[in-house]
């Protein structure tokens, strides 16, 4: 990564790809197109790290993301996972739990982890020194662009010193949160709602033994609701909602904050970093494509907070359409994938949307009969098991999948449109055992046991794919082929550490399973039928299956 120089003499500049806005969707979406190669500048308006702490948690889904970027080792060492969430009423009594140690959704990560925002925003920046092909210019701003066939001409301005310069790029991506100067330069508007309640959002940090309440939680008072955590590297997150009449400048008084914080945290222990008030939306682009601008995150879609899912769905966007992209611009797809990343994250965006609301309105009893019929209803309703199991695990939250877009078919069907399980595998030359994605690489995969055979016929010359052949459980990794072996650099060969591949394949009546680049389902197939798999998933990426072969890099930690 090289910073960009202002200058009024400064040639144009062309790239691939334009993102506006350094926040963790854009610094993200970089990442993940420099991990495959596409000429990148990333636009920040600020000249430095903002150091705020807002968004607050991640999921399983937003880890396997970090994973793909090369970063899981980085993001993971400093987050927390949260054993127990807790609704609890007014004086503390519990009604509902979610048993987040109990609860696995196969995906290979925790399904709830809190982070520290500017720890996690350095690390991503950090992640894009490894492409010398991504560049990141600071202090920068986006005043102007227009489109024609071939691309978009950027207008950058400093802000410091207001010198301007031109950038050419194939494709523009608005990560500038919900302020978008991206979404107004092509006069996408928005929809939905923005709440009257504001809320005091308060960070800081505390010692162990400052901490009186050491699990998250949910307070469900009809007086004053309130979310209550301990956060990463000794953070304490709250937020409170204002009572009618409450002015920011009240709430954000020492001695209003310090009696707020008291039941949770010692006050004279607590070191206050950010202390806001903020009102939450419910708000979704009309679109979030215009011509080769495409908005992400903040820019595209808000929603409320009580999922926690506002981040990992900016996340989502950037893991859907950064491979697309690169697709594209190698030449390796046509440029109609690109219509599916709407057609694909929209639903499921507005989904989640709509679960975050309806959570919030469990959370959001205002008066005391309202709050008791919740208590008492909740109370009862887990006392049968299946419904208990709904609550405690999590059970409710939208899982990832798609309706429509880039799979066999078009639409979903069964596990086709969804996203594959990631157990634990053994590979030639691993210490032990590691995550299936490692054995992945950056491109499609078909997966089936080692008897399925390989490589894949001629209907998938061209297309970017790895064999990944699975052994079953119990076979010595010194049996298996090394990487690579017999001359094809299309194959990895596995060990199904506890089974989980092998059973996956067998309870859905499969042979092989296809899979796309974000670790969605494409297709299942019988061995017989897979060359006829090729076809269609040619078809789907607009390429000829008669195309000239293309070269894949390994699986990271593998050796060519």
């Amino acid at each position: 990564m090289r910073p960009v120089q202002s200058s009024a003499h400064h040639p144009v500049q062309d790239v691939d790809v334009a993102v506006i806005g350094c926040g963790p969707v854009g610094a993200l979406t970089a990442n993940l197109l420099g991990a495959r190669g596409v000429t990148t500048l990333v636009v920040e308006r600020s000249a430095a790290p903002h150091g705020q702490p807002r968004a607050f948690s991640c999921d399983d889904e937003a880890l396997r993301i970090y994973q793909q970027a090369g970063l899981l080792d980085e993001i993971r060492g400093e987050t927390i996972a949260p054993p127990l969430v807790e609704y609890v009423n007014r004086v503390g009594r519990v009604f509902a739990r979610m048993a987040l140690s109990e609860t696995d959704f196969g995906y290979g990560h925790a399904p709830l982890r809190f982070f520290d925002q500017p720890r996690l925003e350095q690390t991503l920046r950090t992640g894009l020194d490894r492409f010398p092909h991504v560049q990141l210019s600071f202090g920068t701003e986006l005043v102007g662009l227009q489109q024609d066939q071939d691309g978009v001409t950027v207008l950058l301005s400093e802000v410091g010193t207001g010198q301007r310069r031109v950038v050419r790029a194939k494709y523009v991506l608005g990560c500038d949160g919900a302020r978008s100067a991206t979404r107004a330069a092509v006069r996408i508007p928005l929809g939905g709602a923005s709440y009257a309640e504001p809320w005091l959002a308060v960070s800081g940090d505390v010692p162990p033994d400052a901490v009186r309440v050491r699990d998250t939680r949910f307070v469900c008072d009809w007086r004053r609701p309130a979310f209550v955590s301990p956060g990463a590297a000794g953070s304490y997150r709250l937020e409170f909602m204002l009572r009618p009449g409450e002015t920011e400048a009240e709430m954000r008084r020492p001695d209003m904050i310090a009696a707020l914080v008291s039941p949770y945290v010692d006050p004279d222990r607590f070191d206050v970093t950010r202390a806001v008030v903020y009102s939450f939306h419910h708000l979704i682009a009309k679109r979030w494509r215009e011509g080769r601008v495409f908005l992400l995150g903040d820019a595209a879609h808000q929603m409320p907070p009580f999922l926690g899912q506002g981040l990992c769905s900016g996340l989502r966007d950037a893991a859907n359409l950064s491979w697309k992209l690169a697709l594209v611009l190698s030449g390796a797809a046509g440029a109609t994938v690109l219509d599916t990343y709407e057609t694909e994250r929209r639903p499921h965006t507005v989904e989640m949307a709509q679960t975050s609301v309806r959570l919030g309105r469990v959370f959001l009893a205002r008066n005391r009969a309202t709050a008791w019929m919740r208590d008492t209803v909740l109370r009862a309703v887990q006392t049968v098991p299946r419904v208990r199991r709904f609550v405690e695990r999590f059970e409710f939250k939208p899982v990832p999948a798609y309706r429509r877009g880039l799979m066999a078919g078009g639409r979903r069907d069964g596990v086709v449109g969804t996203m594959f399980p990631q157990p634990r595998i053994l590979m030639p030359g691993s210490p032990g055992a590691g995550l299936l994605d490692e054995a992945l690489g950056d491109g499609f995969v078909v997966l089936g046991p080692a008897t399925a055979g390989g490589p894949l016929g001629p209907q998938w010359r061209g297309l970017p794919v790895r064999f990944v052949a699975v052994h079953p459980a119990g076979t010595p990794v010194t049996d298996l082929p090394g990487p690579f072996a017999d001359g094809q650099p299309d194959r990895v060969d596995v060990v199904d550490v506890d089974g989980v591949l092998g059973g996956w394949l067998r309870h859905h009546s499969a042979d092989l399973a296809v899979l796309r680049p974000d670790r969605f389902v494409f297709a299942l197939a019988a061995v017989d039928g897979i060359d006829r798999v090729g076809q269609d998933l040619s078809a789907a990426i607009g390429v000829p299956s008669d195309r000239p072969g293309r070269s894949l890099r390994p699986a990271r930690g593998q050796a060519a």
